[in-house]
């Protein structure tokens, strides 16, 4: 399996054992805000660290661990261009595989103006992009979301996450991937089996987006436990469990 959406710069030593041992080979760990985002300097290190240590934690668990790199809607420091200017650069490292997590979480003019300079920095590198939904006002802040990112890139570049009940309508017909997060306060596995039941297993990805907030290691082996139990064809449990992560990401 592959959990296409991780913090693990958040998470404990023990977890990626967990993951390992549940059949989860491969992980992907974006950048968020884990902290105070003053400067530019912080913003790096905390990419850095998840380059260097997280993979390292990850290895020694037996648990492949890639990167998504840039500048989190929650965490825009002052001086963001210098880390977008960084990103090509970062890109070139073979365990970076996207420019994420990026997107909105207010719709801020601020937040708009740095989603879209990363967005047209992907479309000019042929980059794959890992884009946020929010909790809070999701409906009218993915809206905007998605008309940004029609503007701004082409669409089979990108995987929208956190997608729910609330969203789907306006995201099905969408070129890229849609990520089901299963995590206590957003999705519980049989939400996320109930979802694929009904719109396709084609354009969705498990993940877990284990976190700093409450958050299950194990979740995309116990959807696929429950995708198992609800008689889903073996084809269609590998494709939203491993397939469409390991085409998209060139895993």
């Amino acid at each position: 399996m592959i959990d296409s959406h991780i913090h693990a710069d958040t998470r404990p030593y023990e977890d990626f054992e967990k993951m390992a041992v549940a059949g989860v080979k491969k992980a992907i760990s974006c950048a968020h805000d884990p902290m105070r985002m003053s400067t530019s300097d912080v913003v790096l290190d905390h990419i850095y660290r998840i380059m260097e240590n997280d993979t390292q934690r990850a290895k020694e668990n037996g648990l492949k661990l890639y990167c998504a790199v840039g500048v989190h809607p929650r965490s825009i420091c002052s001086d963001y261009g210098i880390v977008i200017d960084k990103l090509p650069e970062l890109l070139e490292n073979r365990d970076v595989v996207a420019i994420g997590e990026i997107g909105l979480e207010n719709a801020s003019d601020q937040e708009i103006e740095v989603f879209k300079k990363q967005l047209k920095l992907a479309e000019d590198l042929n980059a794959k992009v890992i884009v946020h939904t929010p909790r809070t006002n999701k409906q009218e802040i993915t809206k905007v979301t998605a008309s940004i990112i029609e503007d701004n890139i082409e669409t089979s570049l990108v995987q929208i996450d956190h997608v729910d009940d609330s969203i789907i309508d306006r995201l099905i017909d969408f070129d890229g991937l849609l990520g089901v997060t299963v995590q206590p306060h957003k999705m519980t596995s049989q939400q996320a089996v109930d979802l694929m039941d009904e719109y396709g297993y084609d354009k969705f990805v498990l993940n877990s987006d284990m976190s700093s907030s409450a958050s299950d290691p194990l979740s995309v082996p116990k959807t696929v436990y429950k995708l198992r139990l609800a008689g889903v064809d073996k084809r269609n449990i590998k494709m939203v469990s491993k397939t469409n992560a390991a085409k998209f990401f060139n895993l």
